[in-house]
């Protein structure tokens, strides 16, 4: 029995000192905790490279995603975060409005706006303009985001719709979303044709990437990382940024429907 003890003793007092060597490293003892404010665009791509940044670096992601428009509200109405990544157009408004570290502002990719359609289903011509205005027209359902809400493609794509003189005609046929679930609705048949950030469309299962808009209403968002001035934060700030523009995240970046910017 006396030899029983002695052996608990011994693992528990080695299993203590396991335990004070991990709070006494280095990662423990610098950790951090990294509030992210993201657009909804890159939610695919952070949900995948956040737990490899965390294993690499010690510190801990907290990423809230939403339409862009509505965080940089949320954010400029006093909402506290470390990170934030909205579309260059926002990120340089808040930076002249101070809310940003001024030297850190960092290009995380480029996705162009593009054509869903349901996978198997036939593939419509969308090459050129005109091959587009015949595809919008032949359809029997669109979807994409509600302007009204802020998000990027369906501010740009309604700007296309007057370009193109096609309001009228695709009123009665088109189903706006909220945010980027232009491909979801896509997948499940309930639209013929979406419209949307490529990257909110590449990881949809049941979606099919048909391309992006074509010739001159091509058009490509690219999304900026910044470091907040209130930031606890700014080493770990830092490296997470850099981490995103690094060659581990490029990869990871281009197979969710990015482009190096």
């Amino acid at each position: 029995m006396v030899r029983i003890l002695l052996k608990l003793s011994a693992a528990m007092t080695a299993g203590a000192a396991v335990v004070a060597s991990l709070l006494m490293s280095p990662f423990a003892a610098n950790a951090a905790e990294i509030k992210v404010l993201s657009s909804v665009a890159l939610t695919s791509a952070l949900d995948e490279l956040a737990p490899i940044f965390e294993r690499t670096s010690g510190n801990k992601l907290v990423i809230d995603y939403g339409v862009a428009v509505q965080l940089r509200e949320r954010f400029l109405a006093g909402e506290t975060a470390d990170v934030v990544i909205l579309t260059r157009q926002l990120m340089d408004d808040l930076q002249k409005q101070g809310k940003l570290i001024t030297e850190n502002l960092m290009n995380v990719g480029g996705t162009a706006v593009a054509v869903a359609v349901r996978a198997g289903a036939p593939k419509l011509d969308v090459s050129s303009v005109d091959a587009f205005k015949r595809a919008l027209l032949s359809v029997k359902s669109i979807v994409y985001a509600d302007p009204a809400k802020g998000g990027a493609s369906g501010v740009y794509f309604a700007r296309v719709i007057d370009r193109l003189g096609l309001a009228d005609q695709l009123k009665a046929k088109t189903i706006l979303v909220p945010g980027a679930q232009a491909a979801e609705v896509v997948a499940r048949g309930e639209a013929e044709l979406g419209i949307g950030q490529a990257s909110e469309i590449v990881p949809v299962n049941g979606a099919q990437l048909l391309g992006p808009l074509p010739g001159e209403i091509a058009s490509v968002t690219v999304f900026t990382a910044g470091i907040s001035a209130g930031t606890k934060t700014p080493e770990a700030d830092r490296a997470f940024i850099q981490f995103l523009a690094g060659p581990i995240a490029a990869p990871i970046l281009k197979a969710k429907g990015f482009e190096p910017r």
